[in-house]
């Protein structure tokens, strides 16, 4: 639905001219002016899947790829019909599992380092789920675009501006949708604030936080070990690059909520990080690193503990996204929403609301009890109605599930996908824009506008649902999912 007006002729002018200032600053090609073959793709059905079985084939069964193979065999009217990965072990502990569980299918295997190019291009399948290493992820949805196929790709789904261009045009040009799988959308804190917001208890949002602060420094062998496959691909990011690497668990959230490409849209940003101290620690050189790693190198990474990043939006917002993987504190998404009305933020949940302008009563967090009552009152009806089925399977709490059975039902009822190719650009983008502004010396960057302007004319995400009964789910059809490290 249109929010106003549509871009007129001189509104795109001047959208345009803006876009290539934007180009030169952000660092990205200036032949993004216009939509791709068949225009936008925000809001956009994917009618062909809809009142069908869908066809699944995974890429990727690691631990997260596994857990997504566990998670999807429950959900009625999706079929498991390939699975492919570089590992022959991984592909063929699956189909044990699959086996075992008595699923009515046998996926037909893919094996091997470009394994997932015959996926792409041949597979009987019209989803491929992407659970690789990140610098895949784009590769891999690029290739099942052009094979006609739906991808679902895991976080961070592109690591460089020009990446999240050519996933934006490609869907544009095959009118296939291409949806990152950021699961703590699905999270009840963060639905609790969409609701809230929906339901104008913050008034006008001003401000929001968001982060990934985790602990990751198990994923380091430990002495007498070769490097693990995890260290390979997730913990070489660190050594090699500067700023924000996994902006998407704190900051798609609050793309929602805040109506980021519906409605608004980031302007600029500004990044700063400190050192890489904690993997500085001599007693972590000497205790924890073999003799010919090279994180015994001084400094051991580029990448600081701690990175800080500021975003604006076009219409006056700031959105604070933060990213700390290697220092001793508990693990924290922050999910803090700032109103003219009032405040939410979780680890712990404490909200704080004003009845009326001025009346003081949002001078002190909440009690413990009426916080409480307002997290129960505005529990979103999603989480209400998905929460003990989801919660029973698991997966982060159960936002996993909900994920995946939210994407199911909106491809099987003909309803557009939650998170569009759009949005998946606009925080991927952010991996090399972070790091561009921390070597500049904290420069502002510009953020490129990915709906050239579109942005404007679509509503803000809703308060949506699945309906289980609909579905043919219930509680007694699931089971416990245990494979899946919460990474």
């Amino acid at each position: 639905m249109s929010r106003g007006m549509s871009v007129d002729r001189r509104d795109f002018l001047r959208g345009a001219a803006w876009m290539g200032v934007a180009a030169v600053a952000g660092g990205c090609q200036l032949n993004r002016l216009g939509f791709g073959e068949g225009g936008s793709m925000q809001n956009f059905v994917y009618s062909k899947l809809a009142n069908k079985r869908i066809r699944v084939g995974f890429v990727g069964i690691g631990s997260r790829g596994t857990g997504a193979v566990h998670r999807v065999s429950m959900i009625p009217g999706v079929d498991i019909v390939a699975l492919c990965d570089r590992d022959p072990q991984r592909v063929s502990e699956n189909l044990s599992w699959l086996k075992g569980k008595k699923y009515p299918l046998t996926p037909k295997s893919y094996v091997g380092d470009e394994a997932y190019k015959d996926l792409c291009d041949f597979g009987e399948c019209d989803v491929v789920y992407c659970a690789t290493p990140w610098a895949l992820h784009q590769p891999v949805a690029l290739r099942a675009l052009k094979g006609g196929k739906l991808p679902l790709v895991e976080v961070t789904s592109a690591l460089t501006t020009d990446e999240s261009w050519e996933l934006v045009e490609a869907s544009e040009k095959y009118r296939i949708p291409c949806m990152q799988l950021e699961n703590c959308v699905y999270g009840e804190i963060e639905l609790l604030e969409l609701n809230l917001a929906r339901c104008g208890m913050f008034g006008e949002i001003v401000h929001a936080e968001g982060a990934y602060i985790h602990d990751l420094r198990a994923i380091i062998p430990s002495v007498g070990q070769k490097f693990n496959t995890e260290w390979v691909w997730r913990y070489g990011e660190n050594m090699q690059h500067k700023g924000n690497r996994y902006p998407t668990h704190g900051l798609v959230p609050i793309c929602q909520t805040l109506g980021i490409n519906r409605g608004d849209r980031f302007d600029y940003l500004v990044s700063l990080e400190n050192g890489p101290h904690n993997v500085n620690y001599e007693y972590f050189k000497k205790e924890f690193l073999t003799d010919d790693d090279p994180r015994k190198k001084d400094p051991p990474a580029e990448m600081g503990d701690m990175n800080s990043t500021l975003i604006k939006t076009v219409k006056g917002k700031s959105i604070l996204v933060q990213h700390d993987v290697s220092s001793p504190r508990p693990y924290s998404r922050v999910n803090l929403i700032s109103g003219t009305r009032g405040i939410v933020r979780d680890y712990p949940f404490q909200c704080a609301f004003e009845e009326k302008c001025f009346d003081h009563k949002a001078h002190d967090w909440f009690s413990a009890e009426d916080a409480a009552k307002v997290r129960e009152r505005y529990m979103h009806p999603m989480w209400r109605n998905v929460a003990d089925v989801a919660k029973k399977v698991g997966g982060h709490g159960g936002m996993d599930f909900i994920m995946d059975l939210r994407w199911a039902y909106c491809l099987q009822n003909g309803l557009p996908l939650d998170m569009d190719v759009y949005d998946l650009a606009a925080t991927s983008c952010l991996c090399e824009l972070t790091e561009k502004s921390v070597r500049s010396g904290s420069k502002p960057v510009n953020v490129p506008d990915f709906t050239r302007g579109n942005w404007r004319n679509v509503e803000p995400w809703g308060v949506v649902n699945v309906d289980l009964k609909k579905m043919g789910l219930d509680g007694g059809s699931v089971s416990k999912d245990n494979s899946a490290l919460n990474v």
